[in-house]
């Protein structure tokens, strides 16, 4: 699985001009998921991600974790997150895994997820044409693959 969390101030997530999920302070998380992913690959990003200290303690330092600010978190799910660009210009996607493997793996993740934050987990809706509208707070960006622990 490979993540991009985002440092949000706000986000939403728009499916045909009407908003589906938006949250304020917290984190914008894009997951792609490949045939290769499993209940561990779930269970060490959420664990990792619950407990990222990327917010701002009192002294302007980060150093606290979304648990730890009462922040939220709007989980999008993101085939392109395995584009392969090696060759040509169009992107090849043949290691997103399809939605029968993807979408069980997707809503484990979400419950894992959730059950580790104070607040309930907002989500996108897999496999849709969504607008995601984002106020990225740093900007801090950060990308975690789970099958690249030392990146």
């Amino acid at each position: 699985m490979r993540t991009v969390i985002q440092r949000v101030n706000k986000a939403s997530v728009t499916i045909n001009q009407e908003i589906k999920s938006e949250i304020k302070k917290g984190l914008l998380i894009l997951v792609g998921i490949e045939n290769s992913d499993n209940d561990e690959d779930i269970e060490y990003l959420c664990n990792k991600i619950s407990m990222l200290r990327i917010f701002d303690d009192e002294n302007g330092i980060m150093n606290k974790a979304v648990t730890e600010i009462d922040g939220e978190i709007l989980v999008v799910s993101q085939f392109t997150l395995f584009a392969q660009t090696k060759k040509g210009n169009r992107p090849s996607y043949i290691r997103a895994s399809k939605s029968d493997f993807a979408v069980p793996i997707y809503e484990k993740f979400c419950r894992m997820l959730d059950s580790k934050i104070s607040k309930k987990l907002q989500t996108g809706e897999f496999g849709s044409d969504m607008k995601i509208e984002l106020l990225n707070d740093g900007p801090v960006t950060i990308i975690i693959d789970s099958k690249n622990k030392d990146f």
